[in-house]
């Protein structure tokens, strides 16, 4: 497989620290609400990575974590008259029920920075010995300008970081460019016992700790938005491998933004929307196609028009599905044919395609378009002479392609009785060649929201689109 490494900015071929092993650690969301639809997509994107991997052969070891104290979560607790657990625990469910319906499986652990606090200490402490970071006031400070490599993940040197550091520069801090680690306790906010007195770690500490803790002080791949290179990521490589003095990240992927309407999303703009919002409007499963329909790295834009062109595709996979399994139920065991040894080719080789589009770098565009190939395929060369076992190689295509991108997850709807019986009227009228009954019966059949396609193989009904 191939990467694109944000650090080296180029795709290289993913060598796993351990053979037949990948650690992979996804940045998660601050549970002070519901994530938002910019959110989503690392989220629906890194949730296909380790889906890649583990096809490749590799056993996965997924880690997101939970950002569950930050001055937002304490604004909004203090606001409700909740505890920051009480926050944390709620929308952590919340966003396991919004992830679940985008078809993002859970990580194999999910780290609460709360339950890391004695790693979070030692590995501050372990900084200050190292003359890498200070303390001042019952605060403790990394000191960015003592690590020599500061900036190589976004590609920017100290000066030119320091002149246009947009930060208010604490009494307290050395430099502009300094940031957080132990922030000491202010009166009325949760806090822990450290050596620096009684305070909670800041926001970047917390995913060098836990990653480190879970998957070992160097990792495979470290996932996140685009937005997250600087300072958070920059500032994890700095804290990690000041106090190891390894590589703390071999490959690091980021996903580009996603716009509302072509426009950047911001409160200010009023477009800014939670997944919880989209899903009153939309299906969890069009907002995952819709994700999935760009290369990861590619700007994304999410709009109206988009979504219905998102629809339309899944209702394209859905229909060819229903209509292989009604070729199936209906067309008979028989000797393979040239054509049909030739479509089984053809259908190997567009999942070979499909295969080969994701392993480099996660490319869905290309992996979507080959599954539309074999969409196309089935609509023009299967028919009733084909074999069965035609059918069922592209069946079998069908389903292992789109598990793989979390797609057509809804099982097939049974037909209402009340359907299945003017169904079956309808079909004994056209053995009767009673012409007239079948209309009324078609004319009834729609009214009830189904339409009905005549075959060689018979009746196909379904619910109208």
């Amino acid at each position: 497989m191939r990467i694109y490494n944000s650090q080296s900015r180029q795709k290289e071929e993913f060598i796993p620290l351990v053979e037949g092993q990948a650690g992979v650690y996804c940045c998660g969301p601050t549970v002070y609400d519901y994530f938002h639809i910019g959110n989503a997509r690392p989220f629906i994107m890194f949730d296909l990575l380790r889906r890649v991997l583990k096809r490749q052969g590799l056993k996965v070891t997924y880690v997101q974590n939970f950002t569950d104290i930050d001055d937002k979560m304490i604004t909004r607790a203090t606001r409700e008259g909740v505890s920051v657990k009480e926050l944390g625990d709620r929308f952590i469910a919340e966003y396991f029920r919004d992830a679940g319906a985008l078809g993002v499986e859970p990580a194999d652990e999910h780290p609460r920075a709360t339950s890391f606090i004695p790693q979070i200490v030692e590995l501050i402490e372990e900084l200050v010995d190292k003359g890498l970071a200070y303390e001042a006031d019952g605060d403790v400070y990394y000191s960015a300008a003592d690590f020599p490599d500061y900036g190589k993940l976004s590609g920017q040197n100290m000066e030119d970081l320091e002149e246009g550091a947009r930060v208010v520069v604490d009494e307290d801090k050395r430099s502009p460019m300094d940031f957080a680690l132990w922030k000491a306790a202010k009166p009325g906010e949760p806090s822990w016992d450290s050596p620096w007195g009684k305070g909670r770690p800041g926001w970047h500490i917390e995913c060098s700790a836990m990653s480190m803790s879970i998957l070992g002080e160097s990792i495979d791949i470290h996932c996140g938005g685009q937005d997250l290179i600087f300072p958070h990521h920059e500032n994890e490589i700095a804290q990690s491998e000041g106090a190891t003095g390894k590589p703390f990240v071999r490959y690091w992927m980021h996903n580009g933004f996603l716009n509302i309407n072509s426009e950047k999303m911001s409160k200010s703009r009023g477009n800014f929307f939670t997944v919880r919002d989209i899903l009153k409007e939309y299906d969890a499963e069009d907002v995952r196609m819709l994700m999935l329909s760009a290369h990861y790295r590619s700007p994304l834009n999410f709009s109206r028009e988009m979504m219905e062109q998102a629809r339309a595709s899944l209702t394209r996979l859905y229909t060819v599905r229903d209509h292989l399994a009604f070729l199936m139920e209906k067309t008979e065991n028989k000797a393979l044919e040239p054509d049909d040894e030739a479509f089984i080719k053809d259908v190997k080789d567009t999942l070979a395609r499909f295969d080969e589009a994701l392993a480099d770098d996660l490319n869905t565009a290309e992996a979507l378009g080959a599954l539309f190939e074999l969409v196309y395929a089935v609509n023009t060369s299967l028919t009733e002479r084909s074999a069965r076992q035609a059918i069922k190689a592209a069946w079998d295509t069908l389903h292992e392609a789109t598990g793989i991108l979390g797609l057509i997850t809804k099982k097939r709807e049974e037909l209402p009785e009340k359907v299945r019986a003017l169904a079956e009227q309808r079909a004994q009228a056209r053995k009767d060649r009673d012409w007239q009954k079948s209309d009324a019966l078609r004319a009834q059949l729609t009214d009830l929201g189904y339409t009905i396609e005549d075959t060689p193989q018979g009746q196909k009904v379904r619910k109208a689109l």
